[in-house]
């Protein structure tokens, strides 16, 4: 394979709400905090043991603005995006890494009305998938029914 991917999906919870800022022509940029979890159980003492881990992700633009609008603290969310580092220096001139999430595409999981950490466990298994209706299924059954390939 000759090509390269720098792809990332995460799905989890909202840390803080959307960071703004803005630069002159006006394109925007969008900062927040993203959690992960990992969760296992202990085989020497049986105990449920939960890791977390942080991301930083960052939106550009129109994207910045809708997720500013509508993801708040604690909403489920599922980010597409790609790995980006980035050095500074700090205030002692040390050389310093962060590496960020800059999302190309997201989809919001926690449902409607739900939002700021109320949401309970199930809320991303409500938002996955909408189950079809069933002049959908009609659709999809006639389309299939007309497709000739055998494959």
């Amino acid at each position: 394979m000759s090509g390269t991917l720098n792809k990332v999906m995460l799905i989890g919870h909202t840390g803080d709400d959307v960071k703004m800022h803005y630069f002159e022509g006006g394109n925007s940029l969008g900062r927040f905090p993203l959690a992960t979890n990992e969760t296992y159980t202990n085989k020497t003492t049986n105990e449920r043991v939960t890791n977390t881990e942080w991301h930083n992700i960052v939106v550009r633009n129109k994207a910045a603005e809708i997720c500013e609008k509508y993801l708040k603290k604690g909403d489920m969310v599922y980010i597409e995006g790609r790995l980006k580092t980035r050095k500074w220096q700090d205030d002692k001139g040390m050389d310093r890494y962060s590496t960020e999430i800059h999302c190309t595409d997201f989809t919001f999981l926690t449902p409607k009305g739900e939002s700021n950490g109320t949401s309970n466990n199930n809320s991303g298994q409500n938002a996955q998938k909408p189950q079809p209706t069933p002049t959908q299924q009609n659709n999809n059954s006639a389309s299939e029914e007309e497709d000739d390939l055998p494959f």
